[in-house]
């Protein structure tokens, strides 16, 4: 592991059940008073919003709200609100849903300030200019998007899921109110739990990782494990959906700070060129990544071992480190996640684009086992039905070189 490593994570969290119906007075002491609110139609269909827009009401706070956010969102839509809403003078920007909403509304808050289009922005610390703050409002237990340092917007043009990173987009706060998540279908329970478990193991094993991180994502690991199940079959109990908010959160201060793996590299291609939801393609796609990285980091499996708690001192750390892809397995099996890609509407007729996309990602870059294109191939096709398609090239020659993020 590096000995020498950054931390910057400037997003101040508050978490409390009901939070949310106190936000006109948490965002009034923060000076905050003519807000855009970004959301979806789905948050809105719900009645999520009503507390909310009562409580910015109750501060004499003005906002304006959008509501057209669609899953992966497009750089024209970024665009299209920035021209509606430039010219009303926004103190903030309040997020209020999924990864879908927060990531929209980060995109929006820097270009507020900055010239172009989001896509200009492509890669880490590119952004220029700091952009308005934002507030995020999680509704869903998964990407962590609220404290995170990225957005990622899709070009309609290439169909590419394009990262933008950079210290200037973190979020100034985020409100964690584990009640918004207590009506949440059990698909999406499961797959954006999923989603937030395979944050904290890529984090984990990222080349990038230091002992903050990886004290964070194993604890991460750990409050997933145990809430997960009770939060997707019994739905109501606040106390597991509030765990898995606060694992959900803390994945994505490790990633933060480290970036994230092949999982992200593949579902990220699969997102901009056949529009699945994000969750549930890393939940699909885990398992077979995680038997790829296995034979290059052994032991930190059989830490993530005892996360799951599936650790056996009486086995071998190979046998442990096997364990832990049984249990995503078993896991992904009894939260009902599709097995194969396929089944989410993969299309290998466009492999060499889902190759050429995957490459492309930053996220391979730090992958704990090195990575080529026709390791890419392979991964793809395997997880498309789980048929060995070809041998298991190699990886000694083209590997790519580990990357670098950091925070100044």
């Amino acid at each position: 592991m590096q000995t020498s490593y950054q931390l910057y994570m400037p997003t101040k969290v508050i978490s409390k059940i009901g939070a949310s119906e106190e936000v006109g007075e948490i965002l009034l002491a923060h000076g905050y008073k003519t807000i855009l609110l970004v959301t979806d139609k789905g948050i809105v269909n719900s009645g999520l919003l009503e507390n909310i827009v009562q409580s910015l009401n109750n501060g004499n706070i003005e906002y304006k709200i959008f509501s057209d956010v669609e899953p992966n969102p497009k750089s024209a839509t970024i665009t299209k609100i920035i021209d509606q809403y430039k010219d009303f003078n926004i103190d903030a920007v309040l997020a209020i849903g999924g990864g879908s909403s927060i990531d929209t509304a980060k995109a929006v808050a820097v270009m507020l300030k900055n010239e172009g289009n989001i896509l200009d922005y492509e890669g880490v610390e590119k952004i220029p200019n700091e952009g308005v703050p934002l507030v995020a409002i999680p509704t869903t237990a998964g990407t962590g998007s609220e404290v995170t340092a990225s957005t990622i917007i899709t070009d309609e043009n290439s169909l590419f899921k394009v990262a933008v990173i950079s210290s200037k987009i973190f979020p100034k706060l985020a409100i964690l109110d584990a009640q918004l998540t207590l009506n949440c279908p059990r698909h999406i329970t499961s797959s954006t739990g999923m989603d937030a478990l395979t944050h904290a193991i890529e984090s984990y094993l990222s080349k990038q990782k230091n002992p903050v991180s990886n004290a964070i994502a194993l604890h991460a690991i750990k409050l997933i494990e145990e809430n997960i199940n009770r939060a997707y079959y019994y739905g109501s109990d606040i106390h597991s959906r509030e765990k898995m908010l606060e694992a959900s959160m803390l994945a994505g201060y490790a990633f933060s700070q480290t970036r994230l793996g092949n999982v992200h590299a593949i579902s990220q291609a699969f997102g901009g060129l056949f529009d699945i939801p994000h969750g549930v393609a890393n939940a699909t796609i885990l398992p077979y990544i995680m038997e790829y990285n296995l034979p290059a980091a052994v032991d930190e499996y059989v830490e993530i071992s005892k996360a799951l708690n599936v650790y056996d001192p009486h086995l071998s750390a190979k046998e442990n480190a096997e364990k832990v892809v049984k249990k995503i397995k078993e896991m992904n099996k009894e939260l009902e996640i599709p097995m194969y890609t396929k089944e989410l509407g993969v299309n290998l007729d466009h492999i060499d684009q889902i190759i050429k996309d995957s490459m492309r990602s930053g996220n391979i870059l730090v992958n704990p086992r090195l990575t080529t294109a026709k390791d890419i191939e392979y991964l793809v096709r395997l997880s498309y039905d789980g048929e060995v398609p070809i041998p298991l090239p190699a990886s000694k020659n083209n590997a790519v070189k580990t990357g670098s993020l950091a925070f100044n």
